[in-house]
């Protein structure tokens, strides 16, 4: 499962943010507070200091934001407020924030502050009282106020972010253009954008006498779709564990399962049945909606039951028999901005061939590791990636689960292991060190070698404002019986929707996945409940749509034309799946040797091509009779043959 050197750090945030994190928009569905004045308030700030509107009596304009402490874009905006801060205060723009999540401490707020370097006040809205005076529904939401401390701009900072996308830079910066208007004694040419956010947690009144609590039927929901991630220490940016905490949440989680963007699945449910379903039932999601419409009752707390028991540390089903660090030292990410993927490989070490029937990838800092993708690169290769090379992934709320018995994956003696990081900034420097850890099998025990292949096409070319082309992509037949295990679909920020189907020998064919709403910023492996007998001669088929019009917001420009490449801004089609090949114990060691053999033969012809010692095979380096069969193996069609590529087409001919 190859995703390859992209760039664009990503942090599409959906309570998938971070495997999930809710971030959301709206319109400006209520009634509008442009030219209202804002009557003074007094509100303390994380110090205990009282802080007055008419303190601020001789700024010119004031800037009045409100936050949360665990929204990822408040998270996000919080350096660029600060920013922002600094730069308009010489001409008289003071700004304020203000917490009104009943979910928030002062603690909490305090940490906020001072991890973004916020030196503005923040303030605390004990029972939303100034949220509700100005309407105020999510956070980040921004109100500029002139001399009169009438209302003159309400919205977004800017548009960097929305549902569904994320740009690299904004395109309009709207607070900005509203203070540089006002400060010039002009009118804002937009007072009014969408707010773009998560829900302010206001106080709630329960109904009484409710008969859907969260006592009785909302804790145990939690519990048994959120809470794996949702808890301390996992990727979530905050616990839904405790009432409390989650009675804040409650509108924003009603709108992202409302909305259909928690908990985070992307396969219709008509065609196959996985192990990592995500979906929730149709009574479930009722339950929620009665519940957050009657105030999100508490309930008889004696009837919570007591949480779910997780393994600290690793979510293997032991102590992994080898673990390493992908890198020798930590890596900083930075606090915000682009973010390309990192690669790193290290040697384990390995003194005879492994057979891996578990592994996991254990984020170092589950707040900045979007994915991280495991390969193995035989001896004699000179990149990771391509066919039976993964070995294992991170993605969001991914559980790697170990093999079945009697299957695993192999590292061959003397390979290396190779990593793909996608790291996502979240408004402050961090610093991440992950690792992977392995369980062995035994070999003697081994009937099925696990393999991951591919179905891919590198030769289109999808013309400017095309907003649904199509790409289709078929494996090699499958050389005897086997079995199917898993699929991973894979494209760019184009991607619309992916299709898997069997091809049977016979001419019939078989549904396998359909995602019609394919999200790049979800890497998900949609693992079968029960492994699909592939009968010798059977193809998987793939059928991809690509959006390149102005309409997908992601869309980096729909002016172009768009190949095969490996940024997010170019694009791929390829639907990974997991095989399972049934091998004969005596064999094991005739098949390393076989693989060995093959490998010295590959590297030997590569060097006779590669005449110039660059690292590469050129087109111009090969005889006028031989480029038909360079063209083939040219995949990326950039008249170049790598290594992996060489090696690509030396197993479609075993």
């Amino acid at each position: 499962m190859s995703i390859k050197g992209q760039s664009m750090s990503r942090v599409f945030i959906s309570l998938s943010l971070f495997m999930a994190i809710p971030f959301t928009s709206t319109a400006a569905d209520s009634p509008s507070p442009v030219g209202q004045r804002v009557q003074s308030f007094n509100l303390d700030d994380y110090r205990g200091k009282s802080h007055s509107l008419d303190d601020f009596s001789e700024s010119r304009l004031v800037v009045i934001t409100f936050l949360g402490t665990e929204c990822p874009l408040v998270k996000l905006y919080g350096p660029r407020l600060a920013t922002l801060a600094e730069e308009y205060s010489s001409r008289g723009v003071a700004f304020i924030g203000i917490n009104s999540n009943v979910q928030d401490s002062i603690t909490e707020i305090a940490s906020y502050a001072r991890r973004h370097e916020i030196t503005f006040p923040v303030l605390k809205d004990v029972g939303n009282r100034v949220a509700d005076q100005l309407s105020a529904e999510r956070t980040p939401e921004v109100f500029v106020l002139d001399e009169e401390r009438i209302i003159r701009y309400w919205g977004r900072i800017d548009d960097q972010y929305g549902v569904g996308y994320i740009r690299d830079v904004p395109k309009r910066q709207d607070l900005k253009l509203a203070l540089d208007a006002l400060l010039t004694g002009k009118e804002v040419e937009a007072p009014e954008t969408e707010r773009v956010g998560c829900h302010i947690g206001r106080v709630r009144k329960p109904k009484k006498g409710a008969t859907v609590t969260y006592a009785n039927q909302v804790v145990r929901i939690l519990q048994k779709r959120c809470v794996e991630c949702h808890r301390d220490g996992e990727i979530a940016p905050f616990e839904l564990t405790d009432y409390n905490e989650v009675v804040g949440w409650a509108e924003m989680i009603e709108e992202v399962v409302r909305e259909q963007r928690m908990p985070p699945w992307h396969a219709d449910p008509k065609h196959g049945d996985f192990t990592n379903e995500r979906l929730l039932t149709e009574e479930e999601k009722q339950l929620i909606y009665r519940w957050v419409a009657d105030g999100a009752p508490l309930g008889d707390a004696k009837r919570i039951p007591a949480p779910p028991k997780f393994v600290d540390g690793w979510q293997l089903p032991r102590k992994p028999d080898a673990e390493f660090f992908i890198a020798d030292q930590p890596y900083t990410v930075q606090a915000e901005g682009e973010v390309k993927y990192k690669w790193f490989s290290i040697d384990p070490g390995f003194k005879e061939d492994k057979w891996v029937k578990a592994a996991e990838i254990l984020p170092g800092n589950r707040a900045v590791v979007h994915h991280v993708l495991a390969f193995v690169r035989k001896p004699g290769e000179r990149r990771s990636g391509g066919g039976g090379g993964h070995l294992v992934g991170y993605v969001p709320g991914l559980r790697n689960e170990p093999l079945p018995d009697g299957m695993a994956k192999k590292i061959p003696v003397g390979a290396q292991l190779v990593f793909q990081v996608h790291y996502t900034p979240v408004g402050s420097v961090q610093q991440d060190r992950s690792k992977i850890g392995l369980i062995f099998a035994d070999p003697d025990e081994v009937t099925h070698l696990v393999k991951t292949t591919e179905a891919a096409n590198a030769r289109f070319r999808i013309p400017p404002n095309d907003d649904n082309y199509r790409v289709e992509a078929t494996s090699s037949a499958a050389p005897h019986d086997l079995l199917l295990l898993s699929f991973m679909p894979h494209m760019h920020l184009r991607g619309k929707s992916f299709y898997y189907e069997a091809r049977h020998s016979d001419g019939s064919k078989e549904p396998l996945l359909n995602v019609p709403a394919y999200d790049f910023n979800w890497q998900t492996s949609y693992q079968l409940d029960e492994p699909i007998q592939l009968k010798k001669g059977t193809r998987i088929h793939c059928v991809a749509h690509f959006d390149n019009s102005e309409a997908n917001l992601n869309n980096p420009d729909p002016t172009k034309t768009i190949r095969w490449g490996d940024q997010t801004w170019d694009e791929m089609m390829i639907g990974y799946f997991d095989i399972a090949i049934p091998v004969n114990p005596e064999d094991k060691t005739k098949t390393s040797t076989k693989e060995s053999d093959k490998q010295t033969r590959v590297s030997r012809l590569f060097r006779v091509l590669d005449k110039n010692g660059d690292g590469k095979i050129s087109r111009s380096e090969v005889a006028t009779r031989l480029q038909p069969v360079f063209d083939r193996v040219d995949k990326d069609d950039n008249d170049e043959v790598t290594f992996e590529e060489l090696t690509a087409a030396a197993d479609q001919l075993r």
